[in-house]
């Protein structure tokens, strides 16, 4: 019996939620079961930068776990996962996660991908940052992590919004080796 493909969302309370549910709605046609964690204040980001309730958000992951479900099996390193993806990825998220110290089910669940040497990308969102922020970064990518900040990519000349998030999002997709025909590719799609 083979595992499924399965990636864990995360989606913490920094502003950007649109990442993490741009995340899912690509990954619903493709072979991919996804399991979503969400923080307590991304409810508050949600009803601040979108128009959707939090059930309809939900409704696009294939399982879905509350944040206090410690006993989830996403704690457990013995449910295999491609890794997981954190979109947005706040500041107390990216520190909880590189202390080890996690108080969450979001947190211990990226806390287990690390330890199992799976594939843990935390798009952050916070700008200017000083230097204990960097310092965390630092520890997590020394710890295995990918820091893939929502950067946008000016050469595919995005004209709204979501053309910036579907290129980020696809982007860090890219980093699990999930190809999507959402993410336009310098020498391919674009370029001189």
């Amino acid at each position: 019996m083979s595992t499924p493909q399965r990636l864990i969302i995360g989606i913490s309370g920094a502003s950007g939620v649109a990442l993490g549910i741009r995340a899912l709605e690509i990954l619903q046609p493709l072979a991919v079961e996804t399991h979503l964690v969400v923080s307590k204040a991304t409810a508050l980001t949600v009803a601040s930068e979108t128009d959707l309730k939090m059930d309809e958000i939900k409704a696009l992951a294939d399982e879905v776990y509350g944040v206090n479900d410690i006993a989830a099996s996403l704690s457990s390193g013995s449910f295999k996962t491609m890794g997981m993806l954190i979109a947005p990825c706040s500041i107390k998220t990216l520190g909880e996660i590189s202390s080890g110290v996690t108080s969450t089910l979001l947190t211990r669940a990226a806390d287990v991908v690390l330890k199992e040497r799976r594939r843990l990308v935390l798009m952050l969102r916070e700008t200017p940052l000083h230097a204990g922020h960097l310092r965390n970064a630092l520890a997590v990518t020394e710890m295995g992590a990918i820091i893939a900040p929502p950067v946008p990519a000016f050469y595919t000349r995005p004209e709204t919004i979501d053309d910036v998030v579907n290129q980020s999002v696809s982007r860090a997709l890219d980093l699990f080796d999930i190809d999507t025909d959402v993410v336009k590719r310098w020498g391919e799609d674009i370029g001189l």
